[in-house]
């Protein structure tokens, strides 16, 4: 229900231009606030943004997101703002409320507003909030994918058009700065070391995105493999009569979703969970049919059976969905070797999923570890590995885990960074793969050392592959 405030007069800071930034100055802005916009840079597209929202009314400070504005009454924050941030502890000394952006969209939800759904996770938000809301199409539902996925939350809130359900992927920067969101049912996929110089520790980190569960009324969705999504659900505050739900990629027990042979099947929303089970949808109605998109279709279904969702929508919307690109994205098969493309794999808890999903593999890897080890990854994974072609800045972290528990495994280390190197990499992996095998990019790292984001790296790669398949050579 809308937050019933006066806006009108109130002196808001806005900390942060860009997608969530620009947004929320200006809806403040025409509730009647008087909204001041901090912002560290003061590049030319700063200063562009700024002259824009200027004309409209709105004060912007460019360069100085460190100081609190004189009289501000709230803060309303972009989600990469560190709690750490000057600005926010000045604002806790003068007793200064913090929002982010979904907070403020949860205020001014109007009296009929559509229930959230909400997901998040380390790996795996954006492929089940997908996944999610292809099902509650398949239903019939008016929804829509929003949130950390690219579609403001304020846009959708209040914006002309009418939602009976929204499919909400929720980050937990988002999450640290919305303590008041209560949703209809959440799902926490799995939690792995992430962000954490943005939390601070992994325990911080943890209880950030257990936010999501607060306040649930219908289902808490847990992922059986990973006890701390479990422990998670058992520390939340949720309505009476919330339940625990959980996915599993083996046999579900009661009140878990899972797999039965080749079916995906529910013991969790039906009418006797100890002696019955819905069938749901084909293990091969999933694109790509990887363990981990599993446990995000499986996840997506308990949100969606929670919201009432016949298992005829289920199978239809998983059979209709296919995942964006760099997700475990097949390219080419070359002269029997298989080429796929896990971009999206940034951090190593991603390109272990990735890995789990084929065999044997020649793997290229490498960029930006942002902290990371490797040696957890390659243990677990060095059986698989036919060979591994090392590119980027940190390397050398991968390499040396490789020699460590995998010695075996040859590998090509490519001492360079420009954006040239994935020709190569694709050349060398080439060398080393034997037919039946799969050369995966996932990279278990970031791409901003060699590429301007994930993105463009997996189309350096696909253009590569789609080369070697065309001469032969890359």
């Amino acid at each position: 229900m809308t937050e019933q405030l006066d806006w009108n007069g109130k002196r808001v800071t806005v900390a942060g231009l860009g997608v969530s930034g620009i947004p929320a100055a200006r809806v403040l802005h025409g509730l009647g606030a008087l909204v001041t916009v901090v912002n560290d840079g003061d590049d030319e597209r700063s200063r562009a943004q700024a002259a824009e929202l200027e004309a409209e009314g709105i004060t912007v400070r460019l360069g100085d997101g460190a100081t609190l504005p004189a009289g501000t009454e709230l803060i309303v924050t972009t989600p990469g703002w560190r709690p750490d941030k000057p600005l926010f502890t000045a604002a806790a000394e003068a007793g200064v409320e913090i929002w982010g952006d979904v907070e403020l969209a949860w205020r001014l939800r109007g009296p009929d507003a559509a229930p959230w759904l909400a997901v998040t996770g380390t790996n795996g938000k954006t492929t089940t909030v997908r996944m999610l809301a292809s099902i509650l199409e398949a239903a019939g539902l008016r929804t829509a994918a929003v949130g950390n996925i690219g579609v403001s939350l304020l846009d959708a809130v209040l914006g002309e058009e009418t939602y009976d359900v929204l499919a909400v992927e929720l980050s937990s920067y988002q999450l640290h700065w919305a303590p008041s969101v209560r949703v209809h049912s959440a799902a926490v996929l799995n939690l792995a070391p992430d962000h954490l110089d943005w939390h601070g520790s992994m325990e911080a980190y943890a209880a950030d995105k257990g936010r999501i569960y607060q306040g649930n009324q219908v289902a808490c969705v847990y992922n059986v493999a990973d006890k701390v999504t479990e422990d998670l659900v058992r520390e939340a505050d949720v309505e009476e009569g919330c339940r625990a739900i959980g996915f599993t990629l083996g046999t579900p027990g009661p009140s878990e979703l899972g797999v039965v042979e080749d079916l995906l099947v529910d013991r969790a929303f039906v009418p006797d969970r100890q002696k019955s089970a819905q069938e749901l949808a084909e293990v091969s109605d999933v694109q790509p049919p990887a363990p981990h998109n599993i446990a995000n279709a499986l996840a997506a279904a308990a949100l969606a059976r929670a919201f009432g969702v016949e298992a005829k929508a289920v199978r239809d919307g998983l059979k209709a969905f296919r995942p964006d690109p760099h997700r475990i994205e097949l390219v080419e098969e070359v002269q029997g070797v298989t080429y796929v493309d896990d971009s999206k794999a940034t951090n190593t808890h991603a390109a272990e999923a990735s890995l789990a999903a084929y065999d044997p593999i020649v793997w290229i890897a490498g960029g930006l570890a942002k902290g990371a080890t490797f040696d957890e990854l390659v243990e677990k994974s060095a059986k698989r590995l036919r060979g591994a072609v090392l590119i980027g800045a940190d390397r050398a972290l991968i390499r040396e885990a490789l020699a460590r528990h995998a010695p075996e495994v040859p590998v090509v280390d490519l001492d360079r960074t420009d954006t040239g190197a994935m020709s190569e990499a694709v050349r060398e992996a080439a060398r080393l793969a034997r037919a039946g095998d799969t050369v995966l990019l996932a990279p278990a790292c970031a791409s901003m050392d060699m590429f301007t984001n994930y993105n463009k790296r997996g189309e350096a790669f696909a253009d590569a592959v789609r080369a070697l398949a065309a001469t032969g050579d890359a």
